[in-house]
């Protein structure tokens, strides 16, 4: 993870793509991955670009969300991953906590309107059904909605975000924590172009996709041998196989007490299956709560 400089004491600054804008979550989400180390924050309005500026060594890494526990999985970006010449380096979690945002000073019986994401504007629908007054109004991204409160100086607009957005621009936290499901978290996946570094030592996880033959028990007998293995199996997604209708592939993560047993694993089901495709090995994520 860690590039140093020519006098080999400070770690040089690495170039991070998100999706979003500063203040958005994948920008959360990078600065818990990277903690202390000095970051140039690139941000991308598609999760193709992150993939795009990765594979062309455009940037050192790409933050992705790949599940949420209300939503389930990003289908799309688990396809963008089968596909691309990258690899998953590590992943994180986060809780989403988003707070209503305005201009220093206001109060919610201020604000005339509110724009968030979507996504974010349904998780905190319910809050506003004590200001019917507010008109929520969908945008690109929660930091962005922020960031335009301060440039534009509307003092009559809130926004729905996060904390570091409030924080960087400036603005006050007018009610924190106004979302409905506190448990809420999100999967971020970091990831690097193939080949770009080897697995770090402690890694205990791995995410892997691969087909069946059309047979009977045949991912029965897969998972019986992960099994006999001691691998973990914490995930298992179809997905389907594009020109095949109606054929599937599977993504699969599985943990194990270390790397080794993660690599003896995988091989000893190798013969079972078809176009294995290991898209990481990597260590498995730590939860914040912001």
């Amino acid at each position: 993870m860690t590039k140093l400089n020519t006098d080999q004491t400070k770690p040089e600054t690495l170039r991070v793509a998100i999706q979003g804008y500063r203040g958005a979550f994948h920008d959360i989400a990078v600065q818990r991955y990277f903690k202390g180390h000095p970051l140039e924050v690139a941000e991308t309005e598609t999760f193709e670009e992150i993939v795009q500026l990765v594979e062309k060594k455009q940037v050192d890494f790409g933050a992705m969300a790949i599940e949420n526990t209300i939503y389930g999985m990003l289908m799309p970006n688990y396809n963008l991953l089968n596909k691309a010449r990258v690899s998953i380096h590590g992943e994180v979690y986060l809780r989403i906590q988003q707070n209503l945002i305005a201009w220093p000073g206001q109060k919610p019986e201020d604000l005339k309107e509110v724009h968030s994401h979507p996504i974010a504007i349904e998780q905190c629908r319910e809050y506003f059904k004590a200001w019917p007054h507010i008109k929520l109004i969908e945008s690109v991204d929660t930091a962005w909605s922020v960031r335009e409160v301060k440039e534009k100086k509307l003092k009559s607009r809130g926004a729905i975000g996060s904390t570091l957005a409030a924080q960087l621009y400036g603005l006050e936290i007018l009610v924190p924590s106004i979302e409905t499901n506190k448990k809420n978290f999100t999967r971020f996946l970091i990831i690097e172009r193939k080949g770009s570094s080897n697995p770090l030592p402690h890694s205990n996880k791995a995410s892997v996709i691969f087909s069946l033959t059309h047979e009977v028990g045949s991912l029965h007998q897969v998972l019986s041998i992960l099994a006999s293995q001691e691998a973990n199996l914490t995930k298992i997604q179809s997905i389907p196989i594009l020109g095949k209708p109606f054929e599937y592939a599977f993504w699969v993560d599985l943990t194990a007490d270390h790397m080794q047993k993660l690599l003896t694993a995988i091989d000893s089901i190798a013969p079972m299956i078809h176009d294995l495709k290991v898209l990481g090995i990597y260590p498995k994520g730590a939860h914040y709560d912001h």
